[in-house]
């Protein structure tokens, strides 16, 4: 008998261990997105023309939401660094071209200098040529180049303005700088718009390394941050010269831990089990607001995925242009759901994601607090975003103050199935931060 109780004593303290929970105060975690998001979403535009400005901006800016802004300089009124061609001179080339067919031993420098031939056309047959030759059309590329010589050779070609704007319906450098002081990101879409993968190395690293210097010059390193090649280029050789003047690209981000869908990619985040997925969509003219409206509600169901849109023309200046009622609507969509979409900069996604993946948190609990040190390997003048943190408290604390160097929060406890929580914002590489309650 006495056998039988102690069995069934044993059974009942065995129970009441297993159904007690763990003690977790101190476990720290930083969440996939800033706040605890379920998703982020990067509102980007492309060439700068002005309806972006004068008709989307305000929008955003209404509701409180930023924006990227890939601008090419070459588009603002007072730009400081025009467009150049940098090489022989120009009737050099066009000489040669009589004599000698375009090949892969010519071709980078008649496309870089076609542009600046000055016939109407020109930089269409350049950019023609450029999407064959990323295409692996290659031969196609060199035609287009050679009828484009003989044009100008023949002397019958209309004459045309260098890269003409109409210079009132331009943006200029003070009120991109007023926008950028709103919290709008304006990233290098380089100086004007060339098919990167066809110029020379002198061309090609002026377009990028000038645009990039001009934004520093009137904005600041901020907003050197990212780029956006032009035509969304994946082209390896054009990749290899960006990735070495901007630390994040849209065009491709190569990172280990993210799964990238492509505008032109028909594949949904689904398919992927990386931790985080980029999901860039190009709304266009025709693309429906339902349609648009199901890509955000994909985020709502999911944690890891990342909506990049990217938007040209605005009430019909620009590539592709879409009214700015239905922006006004898509926008609303989205706000509507903020409580669980991060809407934010493409910049500050890269660095939360990147800050996060390579984060490495350690705890102290003591008698009257828990200490918190955040840290990562990454450039810290560069990665200083904060990240959103989620730290279990004792039970007992319903209300505490959370302190990191100068900066001090109150905040009441939240509660789950696993006890006490709060998420609070914490800089990485800084101040230890301390938790205590009041």
């Amino acid at each position: 008998m006495k056998n039988i109780q102690a069995i069934s004593l044993a059974i009942l303290l065995l129970s009441f261990a297993c159904s007690k929970k763990p003690d977790n105060t101190g476990r720290t975690e930083i969440t996939t997105w800033k706040d605890g998001k379920n998703g982020a979403i990067s509102i980007t535009y492309d060439d700068a023309s002005i309806n972006q400005f004068r008709k989307a901006l305000p929008i955003m800016d209404t509701l409180g939401i930023k924006g990227t802004f890939y601008i090419n300089t070459a588009e603002i009124q007072d730009c400081q660094i025009p467009p150049k061609f940098i090489g022989r001179p120009i009737a050099d080339i066009i000489k040669e071209t009589a004599q000698t067919p375009t090949g892969e031993s010519n071709l980078f420098e008649r496309a870089s200098a076609l542009r600046f031939t000055g016939i109407q056309g020109a930089v269409e047959s350049h950019n023609s040529a450029g999407s064959l030759y990323e295409n692996k059309k290659y031969n196609e590329a060199y035609k287009v180049i050679d009828e484009a010589y003989a044009k100008v050779r023949s002397g019958k070609a209309k004459k045309s303005e260098l890269f003409s704007s109409t210079r009132d319906s331009m943006i200029t450098w003070k009120e991109i700088k007023e926008f950028a002081a709103r919290g709008h990101e304006f990233g290098s879409h380089t100086i004007s718009h060339p098919r990167l993968s066809v110029l020379d190395e002198p061309n090609l690293l002026y377009e990028l390394e000038k645009c990039k210097e001009e934004i520093n010059q009137q904005l600041g390193q901020d907003h050197t941050f990212s780029a956006e090649c032009p035509f969304g280029t994946e082209n390896e050789r054009v990749m290899q010269y960006a990735y070495k003047i901007h630390p994040a690209l849209r065009n491709r981000m190569p990172e280990p831990f993210l799964e990238e869908i492509n505008r032109g990619s028909s594949l949904t985040p689904g398919v992927s089990k990386k931790e985080y997925i980029q999901w860039q969509r190009g709304p266009l003219t025709k693309t429906s607001m339902d349609l648009m409206k199901s890509w955000v509600d994909t985020l709502l169901v999911r944690n890891n995925v990342w909506l990049v849109l990217t938007f040209h023309g605005v009430d019909g200046i620009g590539w592709e242009p879409r009214p700015s009622e239905t922006h006004a609507e898509y926008f609303r969509y989205m706000k509507d759901h903020e409580n669980k979409l991060w809407i934010t900069t493409f910049r500050d996604a890269t660095k939360y994601m990147r800050e996060r993946m390579a984060a490495k948190i350690s705890t102290e609990n003591k008698a009257d607090a828990i200490e918190v040190k955040l840290e990562h390997s990454l450039d810290k003048d560069l990665y200083n975003y904060p990240l959103t943190l989620k730290t279990r408290i004792p039970d007992g604390w319903k209300t505490v103050k959370i302190q990191q160097g100068q900066q001090e929060v109150k905040l009441d406890a939240v509660t789950d199935e696993d006890g006490s929580y709060i998420q609070y914002s914490a800089i990485p590489n800084a101040a230890v931060v301390t938790i205590s309650p009041l």
